[in-house]
């Protein structure tokens, strides 16, 4: 009896803390691909320096590295939009020969969270598929949905670029 009190209890409280939200955010993630006719290193000549995405994404004006140096671990890079928007990112692996690279927001006026990014090239047969996926939690006040439409909406536009130029 005094053992299905207690998980009861327990129970209880852990229904109540879900109700408060005093549990942690669902990580949401995002992944988008895009065929492109070229050789992988083609397609990663284009994408693989973490200092120059204003080359390649078309909503980004400029990139300005913080501290370290171009793609070596641990740079911090802030990214302007075209709007004005500043993000800060910081690399944590750089693979060349893996052609992929990962890197995190430190800060951003996007919805997310905890956000953690990589992007990768790979071979197939009629020329390379470049994968950006990455997890992450809304903000508070974000509805999930809404988060992962503007990491969503972000790769799109990146991508279709990047298909655009190297067509």
């Amino acid at each position: 009896m005094k053992g299905s009190f207690v998980r009861g209890a327990m129970v209880g409280v852990a229904m109540a803390l879900m109700a408060t939200g005093a549990f942690a955010a669902n990580v949401l993630s995002v992944k988008e691909k895009v065929d492109l006719p070229v050789p992988p290193e083609k397609a990663w000549e284009t994408i693989k320096d973490f200092d120059s995405w204003q080359n390649w994404h078309p909503a980004i004006a400029s990139t300005e590295i913080t501290s370290g140096k171009g793609n070596a671990h641990g740079t911090v890079r802030v990214l302007t939009t075209k709007d004005g928007a500043k993000i800060t990112e910081r690399l944590e692996r750089y693979q060349p020969k893996a052609l992929s690279y990962t890197y995190r927001i430190i800060d951003s006026p996007l919805p997310v969270t905890e956000y953690v990014s990589t992007i990768q090239v790979k071979g197939s047969k009629s020329g390379c598929v470049v994968t950006w996926s990455s997890h992450f939690k809304a903000k508070e006040g974000t509805a999930d949905a809404d988060a992962v439409k503007t990491i969503r909406g972000i790769y799109s536009l990146g991508l279709d670029n990047l298909k655009a130029k190297l067509k």
